[in-house]
C-alpha cells in the first residue's frame, strides 16, 4: 500500500503496542533502484540476533507527488547527474577565473609580506606598513631565500597570496602580488610613495578589517585587477571605521587609506597612509616561480594607439 509519512508513524507506533517485550523497533527506508519510491522495512528484534519483518510501506518520495515515468526509469541516473548542477550559479560559462577564486570569500586571506633581496632601510620600512594594510599577513625577512623556495613554503603553510616589494635607488617602484597556489601573479609599478614613516607624529593605527571601495574598474580587465586586490582583504564588519580606496584615474590606480568618525552629524575622514600610485603591466596565470606561465595580459606602451586606450575602465 502507498501512505503518508503521518500513515508510517501511525503503524510504528501501533507495532509499539502490539510487541511491548521487544527489544528494538525500527523503520528502515530502502531507495527502489530505478524510481524515487523508497521501501520502508518494518522492522522489531523479538530475540537477540533476529530481526522479524512486519511490514512494507511505499511512500512516494518525490516533489512532484509522482512516480519516475517508465520510459525515463532507465536514464534516471544520468538524468539525475545532470541536472545536479542546473542552477543559475552554473548557467554562466565559466573561465579559469572561477576556478582560482572559487572559495574566496569562505575563508580569510592569509599573506605573505616580503622584498626583494638586500633590501634598503626605506623598503623594509615599506614592508612593515604594508603588513599593517592586509590583516592576517606576515612579514618575512627575504635573506637568501630564491623564489621557488619561497612559494613552496607558502603553499606548505597555506599562504594564499605572496607579495613581494621592489626598490630603485631606496624608493619602492615596484609590487608583485602572486595568488597561490596555482596563480595568477599581477606585477604593478609604484610612483609617488608617501610612507607613514615619513609623517611626524602620525600615532598608531588600527588594524581592524578595512571596507574597500573601487572606482572606475568597469572593463573585463579592471574587474580582473580588482578581484585580484579585493581578495587580499578579508570581509569586514559592518561598523568597522576603517577605509581602503583603489580608484582609477588613466589606468593608474590611487591607493589612499583613511578612517572615519562622526563628529556632530558629519563625518570627518582623517588619512592614515601610507598612499601611492599603481599601474598593472602585467598578469600571468601562473605563480612567480614559474616563468613559463602564459601571459594573461601585458601592457605595450610603445603601440601607435597606447596613447588613447583606457584598458581599466
Amino acid at each position: 500500500m502507498r501512505v503518508s509519512p503521518t500513515q508510517c508513524g501511525n503503524i510504528f507506533h501501533d507495532c509499539l503496542d502490539s510487541y511491548p517485550n521487544a527489544n528494538q523497533l525500527s523503520i528502515s527506508p530502502i531507495l527502489i533502484p530505478n524510481t524515487q519510491e523508497v521501501c520502508y522495512c518494518l522492522f522489531v528484534n523479538v530475540c537477540p540476533g533476529y530481526k522479524h519483518y512486519l511490514n512494507t510501506v511505499f511512500f512516494l518520495l518525490s516533489i512532484e507527488g509522482k512516480p519516475i515515468p517508465t520510459e525515463l526509469r532507465s536514464d534516471e541516473a544520468e538524468l539525475r547527474k545532470a541536472i545536479e548542477f542546473d542552477d543559475e550559479a552554473h548557467e554562466k560559462v565559466t573561465t579559469h577565473i572561477d576556478d582560482e577564486y572559487a572559495w574566496a570569500g569562505v575563508e580569510d586571506p592569509k599573506i605573505m609580506v616580503t622584498t626583494s633581496h638586500s633590501p634598503s632601510s626605506r623598503l623594509k620600512q615599506f614592508a612593515k606598513e604594508l603588513r599593517l594594510i592586509f590583516p592576517n599577513s606576515q612579514r618575512l625577512n627575504r635573506g637568501n631565500y630564491v623564489m621557488s623556495q619561497l612559494v613552496q613554503a607558502c603553499r606548505a603553510n597555506e599562504v594564499t597570496d605572496l607579495i613581494i616589494a621592489h626598490e630603485h635607488r631606496g624608493e619602492p617602484d615596484g609590487l608583485v602580488i602572486c595568488h597561490l597556489p596555482y596563480g595568477p601573479t599581477a606585477y604593478f609599478t609604484l610612483s609617488n610613495t608617501v610612507m607613514r614613516h615619513d609623517i611626524p607624529n602620525i600615532g598608531t593605527m588600527s588594524e581592524v578589517y578595512p571596507h574597500l571601495i573601487f572606482d572606475k574598474f568597469s572593463s573585463k580587465l579592471g574587474e580582473r585587477v580588482k578581484n585580484i586586490l579585493k581578495y587580499l582583504f578579508p570581509v569586514p564588519k559592518d561598523e568597522s571605521k576603517r577605509v581602503i580606496t583603489f580608484a582609477n584615474q588613466d589606468d593608474y590606480i590611487s591607493f589612499r587609506h583613511h578612517s572615519y568618525k562622526k563628529v556632530e552629524g558629519k563625518i570627518e575622514l582623517s588619512e592614515i597612509g601610507p598612499r601611492f600610485e599603481m599601474k598593472v603591466y602585467e598578469i600571468r596565470l601562473g605563480t612567480i616561480d614559474q616563468s613559463e606561465a602564459d601571459v594573461e595580459w601585458r601592457l605595450k606602451p610603445y603601440m601607435n594607439t597606447a596613447k588613447k586606450r583606457k584598458f581599466l575602465a
